[in-house]
């Protein structure tokens, strides 16, 4: 696996290619960005550039080095997650003498340290001192969800690679070249955070469904309330979708957000495309923020289901005030 396996990302790409180009490799990285932006599958792809045997801006794949970074048995590639909620400093302590031994081979030593910004005080002072003073030729890659996550002098000693959320055309680009179902890639990549979480959404054999649910529900609603509570108990309550209301909730809401896609010429963009003409037809029954404050239901609904509110309960209200308006 290289760089161009990843999706989307491509600032991030080029400076890290850029420094392995030039040969400038700082001895600290902060990979900061959302869960799902790819900045795992960074880390291990930059990991494999630095161990590779051709020594060029990108892993290869091939060589053994790269070899053993894939198959996670890389002597000189050490990961340290969080243990429990937080990085501990035994974790800390018990990495530094791992790094304190000469390297297997004659190049980096790499580590990686999942959760950066969950790390107690006491392993965030004593990985401090590793970065101010660190054993040549290491690289740390520390993964956060943001810059401002992590103390302010880890952040001071290494090179931010900031990471944007998911690009959702390149996201829908790389799934459908695999092979998955364009209609349900399109919905994944506007809901799921990331390649890794579309692509298992995607995979759900639960999610073409509630997308149809969605779509019948869409339908109804407006015209037929009485049908669309009968659909929801049917369809939803007395299946196993009921475990998924909090996504479909999330799905109706941008199916009426294709509603405002449709009034303002963004058919491109629409959800679900396959709609686009009963969508057109509909969407001027009622004002671009009608459908705004109709798009905010559903995800205020969402929200309430993980504040412990009853799903069922959660859902019929929301059918409710889109049919009242």
């Amino acid at each position: 696996m290289g760089f161009q396996q990843i999706a989307g990302q491509d600032r991030a790409k080029a400076l890290l290619q850029n420094a392995l180009a030039s040969k400038k490799i700082a001895h600290a990285y902060l990979f900061a960005g959302p869960v799902g932006s790819g900045r795992r599958e960074m880390a291990n792809v930059f990991a494999q550039a630095l161990f590779c045997e051709k020594g060029g801006n990108d892993a290869c794949g091939e060589c053994l080095e790269c070899r053993k970074v894939l198959h996670g048995n890389h002597p000189d590639l050490h990961l340290v997650v969080p243990d429990g909620a937080t990085v501990k400093i035994e974790q800390i302590r018990a990495l530094q003498r791992e790094l304190s031994y000469r390297s297997v081979g004659s190049g980096y030593k790499v580590y990686i340290i999942e959760g950066a910004e969950t790390m107690t005080v006491q392993a965030a002072n004593s990985l401090l001192k590793f970065l101010e003073e660190p054993p040549s030729p290491v690289v740390a890659i520390l993964l956060a969800p943001s810059a401002q996550a992590v103390l302010p002098t880890i952040l001071s000693r290494s090179q931010l690679i900031a990471f944007v959320p998911g690009d959702r055309e390149a996201l829908e680009t790389a799934l459908v070249a695999e092979g998955k179902p364009p209609l349900l890639t399109r919905a994944a990549v506007n809901l799921a955070s990331g390649l890794n979480a579309s692509r298992k959404l995607v995979d759900e054999n639960w999610f073409a469904d509630i997308r149809n649910v969605v779509i019948q529900l869409g339908k109804e609603n407006p015209s037929r309330f009485t049908a669309s509570l009968l659909q929801a108990q049917q369809q939803v309550f007395k299946t196993d979708l009921s475990e998924h209301v909090e996504t479909l909730l999330q799905l109706l809401a941008l199916w009426y957000r294709d509603m405002i896609y449709a009034m303002t010429d963004r058919h491109n963009q629409m959800v679900f495309p396959d709609q686009g003409e009963w969508i057109s037809k509909q969407a001027w029954s009622r004002s671009i923020q009608s459908w705004v404050t109709v798009m905010e239901s559903a995800l205020t609904a969402a929200r309430r289901i993980k504040a412990h509110v009853a799903p069922q309960l959660a859902l019929e209200q929301f059918l409710v005030n889109v049919r009242e308006g």
